[in-house]
């Protein structure tokens, strides 16, 4: 960097003018060019009306650089950042691109250099939030990554498949389970549940679908272990294994889903889960569903793959009104 740049403001903002940030999920990864390796991540708390986003700020303090986690949203696009720095834009939906470069011309301004030495170790914190997997997630400090072990994850949490600054990209393991409930003391009814993964372009369209009729995809990168019929026994009931390094390019999301071709609703179900494992057994992930509906389908979690090569799993536990994986394909798209 030149000597007389002292601070990059890193901003993001849709595509489409006028598009808001909601119903979408941002994180800044900051990376070691030469090694890939992750040294901070940073997610905002859960945007709404936000037509821009101050990411994420990289200043140079004492001779040293640091990040600082900003997450500040705007109103007015682009224009509304540029301004706060000091540049007039006329038409903020026409040059809301070229806003972003004129940024670092911000030092300039006495009141953001301040800041910066209160709020600065929350960046770098971030990678420890495998610590207390549910807090992080919820609270949009940090993604959760395998460095620490297991993962629990709740509803909406997300894991990134991430080990020792790595993406995980070998043959994973995804094991649904389930039993049927106990009412007054007696076992309900054999529960025939049918699980599935279907995987999706960047489109979110729908490729191909991995289920009991069609027990391998995209060349066998995607097997099903077959059906069970009655959730009985200890253990996972069904389960699909993904050869994540080996899935084609075009393949941008999965989305695991489990239905009851028979009709029969998840209040008849008890201690649903899914869990991730890896080539030797090993669980990674895993999630409990902690409550029921009287739906005939779940989704039970999403793999999305990042730009930057890894994928992260988010877990779901949501409930819908189909009997076969034709019908989970809709929501399934509308979950990614």
């Amino acid at each position: 960097m030149p000597a007389d740049v002292d601070k990059v403001v890193v901003t993001a903002s849709p595509d489409a003018p006028g598009a808001t940030f909601a119903g979408t999920e941002l994180t800044a990864t900051v990376r070691d060019a030469a090694t890939g390796a992750v040294l901070a991540t940073f997610t905002p708390p859960k945007l709404g009306a936000e037509t821009a986003l101050l990411v994420v700020e990289v200043y140079r303090r004492n001779g040293a650089w640091k990040v600082r986690a900003v997450g500040q949203g705007y109103s007015n696009g682009l224009g509304g950042i540029a301004a706060d720095f000091g540049v007039n834009v006329e038409e903020p939906a026409a040059p809301a691109a070229p806003a972003a470069p004129a940024a670092p011309a911000a030092p300039t301004a006495p009141a953001a250099p301040p800041a910066p030495p209160a709020a600065a170790p929350a960046a770098p914190s971030a990678p420890s939030a495998p610590a207390a997997p549910s807090a992080p997630a919820a609270a949009g400090a940090g993604k959760i990554n395998l460095d620490k072990g297991r993962v629990n994850l709740q509803k909406n949490q997300t894991v990134s498949l991430v080990k020792g600054g790595r993406p995980l990209l070998t043959s994973v393991r995804m094991g649904l389970g389930w039993e049927p409930v106990f009412r007054a003391g007696r076992r309900a009814k054999d529960i025939d549940l049918d699980a599935s993964v279907i995987a999706y372009d960047a489109n979110r369209k729908k490729i191909d679908a991995c289920y009991f009729g069609k027990l391998a995809i995209l060349g066998g990168v995607i097997q099903h272990s077959g059906d069970n019929l009655t959730g009985e026994g200890a253990g996972d009931d069904e389960v699909i294994t993904v050869h994540l390094g080996d899935l084609p390019p075009e393949v941008m999301g999965l989305v695991f889903t489990v239905n009851s071709f028979s009709g029969q609703k998840f209040t008849d179900v008890a201690k649903a889960y899914c869990r991730l494992l890896d080539a030797s057994g090993g669980e990674l992930v895993r999630y409990d569903l902690t409550q029921s509906e009287s739906r005939t389908g779940v989704l039970m979690a999403k793999f999305i793959r990042q730009f930057s090569g890894e994928w992260e799993m988010t877990a779901l536990g949501q409930y819908v009104d189909s009997r076969t994986v034709r019908g989970m394909v809709k929501p399934g798209a509308a979950a990614l």
